[in-house]
């Protein structure tokens, strides 16, 4: 595989990432740079290590994988998704829209794995070329670092100007997000 394939793969399996990130940002007050990066170093972190993980678990088990990737994720996307919108339903009229000012760590590695179940199944694919795994692997991390950290500051700016509906609209992407990853995988989007 070439760097400029290798980047676009990249680019391609940090595409979801941005869009989490991005609904994650909107619903944090005023995230700054560092808890940008801290949610980007996340999401990058996870998404390089699930190829390795594929291309670990490689040709024996290739077609269980890829055969319930979409399905995990979208259960987890959706479950999250559905737990933003009952928070931002949850707030009244008359209650202040409270912000918080990070996301717990927990929050962040289950959405992160959840957007890189495609990875561990791209991982298993590559096991199959003659390709530098861990090059490959580094380069879909720093590309998914670069647009979650981009997403949550993005999202910084979409924040209050949506006030307390943001954690709705979070929870929306994220269920969107893997509905469009089942969507893709069972052929509706092709």
């Amino acid at each position: 595989m070439t760097f400029i394939a290798t980047l676009i793969l990249a680019l391609g399996m940090s595409m979801d990432a941005f869009a989490a990130a991005l609904g994650k940002g909107a619903t944090l007050h005023r995230p700054g740079f560092k808890e940008a990066l801290r949610t980007g170093l996340i999401f990058g972190s996870i998404e390089a290590l699930t190829p390795l993980i594929g291309w670990a678990i490689g040709l024996a088990a290739s077609r269980y994988i890829m055969a319930w990737d979409h399905w995990v994720a979208f259960a987890l996307l959706a479950f999250l998704g559905a737990r933003m919108m009952m928070e931002g339903f949850r707030q009244t009229a008359a209650e202040p829209c409270e912000a918080p000012q990070r996301h717990g760590f927990m929050v962040l590695a289950t959405t992160a794995v959840a957007t890189s179940l495609d990875a561990l199944a791209v991982g298993v694919g590559l096991a199959f070329l003659q390709v530098n795994i861990i090059t490959t692997a580094l380069t879909i991390g720093a590309a998914t670092t670069v647009m979650a950290t981009t997403g949550v500051l993005v999202g910084r700016f979409i924040g209050p100007i949506l006030g307390k509906w943001a954690e709705i609209l979070g929870g929306l992407v994220l269920i969107a997000v893997g509905s469009t990853i089942l969507a893709e995988h069972l052929g509706y989007l092709n």
